[in-house]
């Protein structure tokens, strides 16, 4: 193990497909060890995910860490948003938990918007309007559909949840991963006994929620993990909240965060409440909030069809008007659970590669779309983008935001950003430190800034026109018989 000039803290990422550790130096940032394992998803219908999978993970990347995760005094953990995970009265999973990307629950979803004061009522009260990702409607419809599965279940968590309770025996969240479920209101700062009471969950079923720098508890496993026993365990948050601190973000600047799913985020110290629904107004994770819209389809459904179409996902070509848009596992930016990929404008002249990069150009479009409703009035609307993410160092994916956002890109040279934020909050606990000021001294931000090329209004205003043609389509529920 590298020597390290300060005490070493744990950040973990558990994301939808694996998690990853880091064992990172408090005073300096440095990485001394990390580890990786995967997880399994569900496919068909559903997006589901077995939590325990995802403690075996953990287990997992902590063992390739060696020794110096033995040697760390605090650990946090930054995890995928929104998922549904069902406990029963010994702890253990009820059922697969319901993930963000599960859109089963859009009829749900519709009918809690329309019953609980429509979407003006719900953004002033929870921030949000609830879309399918959400999980109090994820509870509503296992309410309707498994019945058996609700009478059983003894606490509801959100992934990071589980694996916090897992390090520590206590049920705990944090405000962050608690904005995105539809029933925490922003403006109280509280469980929302009145939508809580309307889908039919006790709120003696729910975590306590941990204040910003507040220790969760003290690692008691014994025997699975190399933690000494008594090491802090700090209130962990949601992956985009972690990804928040890991940039160590002040106030307006832009995020474009390019994964499984796309998301674009500023650091805000007002309350978000947007009535139309593109803007989530969660809060972050030290006490302001962040303004988030997430679109379902990134990088995997881009990937995806780099595979049908047997190309290398660097292989894109320019000079076609052909549109496609990636909607492979519904959308939800815009809002359209029941959608599918579409493709218009195929010519007999048509490349492969123009067809790649048309799938480019419809992901980055849905999140650019949703940018100056994330972005406070008085945002500079000229500042560098900072593209994060498992995409922003592909060259194809750096192209596409330039060309059609128009703004300079910088592209932090720190990875696993989740992981760093988290372990930037677990050092918090040993300093006293803002975890933001924790990463902003450790330099995570630092990159290299692209500049700024003619923003593409012809190929903005083609997939714009698309969309809006082919909204009837998208907007049928599918047969499923």
């Amino acid at each position: 193990m590298s020597a390290a000039e300060g005490p070493l803290v744990v950040g973990v990422d558990s994301s939808t497909q694996s998690t990853k550790a880091l064992v990172v130096d408090a005073s300096t940032g440095q990485v001394v060890a990390s580890g990786q394992a995967p997880h399994t998803v569900s496919t068909g219908a559903g997006r589901e995910s077995d939590p325990r999978q995802w403690w075996d993970a953990l287990c997992e990347a902590l063992r390739q860490c060696g020794d110096a995760a033995h040697e760390a005094a605090a650990v946090s953990i930054g995890g995928q948003q929104h998922g549904l995970v069902t406990l029963d009265a010994h702890g253990e999973p009820v059922r697969p938990a319901l993930l963000w990307n599960d859109v089963r629950s859009a009829p749900q979803a519709r009918r809690l918007v329309e019953e609980l004061g429509g979407p003006k009522a719900w953004a002033e009260r929870t921030g949000s309007v609830p879309a399918a990702s959400f999980t109090a409607t994820k509870w509503a419809w296992l309410a309707e559909h498994e019945p058996d599965a609700v009478r059983a279940t003894a606490a509801v968590r959100l992934p990071h949840d589980y694996l916090t309770e897992r390090l520590t025996g206590q049920g705990t969240t944090d405000r962050g991963d608690a904005s995105g479920t539809g029933w925490w209101a922003s403006g109280s700062e509280a469980y929302d006994e009145e939508v809580l009471a309307h889908i039919g969950l006790d709120p003696a079923l729910l975590p306590r929620v941990v204040r910003p720098g507040e220790v969760a508890g003290t690692v008691h496993a014994r025997g699975e993990l190399p933690f000494s026993r008594g090491t802090l365990v700090a209130a962990g948050t949601g992956d985009n909240a972690a990804a928040a601190l890991g940039l160590g973000l002040r106030p307006g600047t832009p995020v474009v965060s390019l994964g499984t799913s796309g998301t674009v985020y500023a650091v805000s110290t007002h309350r978000p409440a947007d009535p139309t629904g593109t803007v989530a107004g969660f809060a972050d994770a030290h006490g302001g909030w962040l303004p988030l819209a997430c679109t379902l389809n990134c990088t995997l459904a881009v990937d995806r069809f780099a595979a049908l179409l047997g190309l290398d996902r660097e292989a894109v070509e320019a000079g076609s008007s052909v549109t496609f848009l990636p909607y492979l596992d519904g959308e939800r930016t815009p809002n359209l659970p029941h959608a599918s990929g579409l493709l218009h404008g195929l010519r007999h002249d048509t490349t492969g590669g123009q067809l790649l990069q048309a799938a480019y150009d419809g992901a980055v479009h849905s999140l650019l779309g949703a940018l100056d409703l994330v972005l406070d009035a008085d945002a500079d609307r000229s500042a560098p983008l900072l593209l994060i993410g498992g995409g922003a160092r592909g060259k194809a994916w750096q192209q596409t935001v330039r060309r059609l956002s128009g703004r300079p890109v910088q592209v932090p040279e720190a990875r696993e950003l989740v992981a760093l934020g988290a372990a930037a909050q677990a050092a918090g606990l040993l300093t006293g430190e803002d975890p933001a000021s924790v990463a902003r001294r450790w330099g995570t931000a630092r990159g290299p800034v692209l500049d700024a090329v003619e923003r593409d209004e012809e190929t903005l205003a083609r997939i714009t026109g698309v969309l809006s043609d082919a909204a009837p389509l998208f907007e049928r529920e599918p047969n499923r018989n």
